[in-house]
């Protein structure tokens, strides 16, 4: 844990305060943005690919690139400037918008709740798979003289991590008390439709269908976002991707929204650091699975 808070201290020594606040801000604005005019939910609501990716590439795009200008006009850096990293702020944020907006259903039964959770069960699995390969063929053209964006158990230690989990715990319990957290957790609940049973290995299976979905992320997030962003941008490409990631966050609730900026922040040192992915994937995806069993639990009692 001393490790990590060296990482911390040290990113907090070397990055520009101005960016840090003017990025911050701008987060913060995108936040209200989206929760006054209830943006998520109007793109959500429209059931088509066309309007979800357009919709979703356009907060994304701006909650990307607008961090590295602000390190261009605020902080003098010079990107973006080379052709290959242009090209690349755009691609990852239509990268991800493809991933959102897929609605891959197909028809397995009459029985439309059933159809429902089967289907969901097989899309995360599948959106692993399609993402990756797609980050597999630009690590191809792009990085290969380096590890496949922070697939590396090298000097991997478990125990800082697991601390990291143990102080979310008393958090994740207090706001499973809470009336907006319990509408949204677990996410069984919303997906299985309201008066269908499911016996307890398709909630296992479920929930595991669902913790794949963030090896997506953190191999997007921290894997991509930061360690094939570093040759161009070093440790300033933390900042971008923690306000891009803050965005996928927009139809959760308002405390989780705000706090995945900071969250993505730490991350992203930790992966910048180590090189590595896991550690972040312990810690997210331990959280992911104790705001679940927060839901069942506060559900349960409610």
């Amino acid at each position: 844990m001393q490790e990590i808070v060296g990482y911390i201290h040290a990113w907090w020594r070397h990055t520009d305060k101005k960016v840090l606040w003017i990025v911050t801000l701008f987060t913060a604005v995108l936040i209200f943005l989206n929760y006054w005019f209830d943006l998520d939910p109007h793109i959500s609501a429209q059931n088509s690919f066309g309007y979800s990716f357009v919709g979703r590439f356009l907060i994304f795009y701006l909650a990307f690139v607008l961090p590295y200008l602000a390190y261009r006009f605020a902080g003098g850096k010079p990107y973006p400037s080379n052709a290959r990293f242009v090209y690349l702020l755009f691609f990852a944020p239509a990268l991800f918008s493809l991933k959102v907006a897929l609605d891959l259903y197909i028809p397995l039964s009459e029985d439309e709740y059933r159809d429902h959770f089967w289907n969901y069960v097989l899309y995360w699995p599948v959106l692993v798979a399609i993402v990756s390969f797609i980050l597999y063929l630009n690590w191809l053209l792009f990085d290969r003289g380096d590890r496949f964006y922070g697939l590396s158990r090298r000097n991997l230690q478990t125990r800082p991590y697991l601390v990291m989990l143990l102080m979310m715990v008393p958090l994740i319990a207090a706001a499973s008390t809470r009336p907006e957290f319990l509408y949204v957790y677990p996410r069984l609940n919303a997906v299985a439709g309201v008066g269908t049973q499911v016996s307890w290995w398709e909630a296992l299976l479920f929930e595991l269908s669902y913790g794949s979905d963030f090896f997506t992320i953190e191999l997007f997030f921290r894997g991509f976002l930061i360690l094939g962003f570093a040759r161009w941008a070093g440790r300033d490409a933390i900042l971008p991707m923690a306000c891009f990631y803050c965005t996928i966050h927009f139809g959760k609730p308002l405390g989780e929204c705000i706090s995945s900026y900071f969250g993505g922040i730490i991350l992203g040192i930790v992966v910048y650091h180590t090189r590595s992915i896991y550690g972040g994937l312990l810690v997210h995806l331990g959280i992911a699975w104790l705001m679940e069993l927060g839901g069942y639990l506060g559900n349960y009692f409610r």
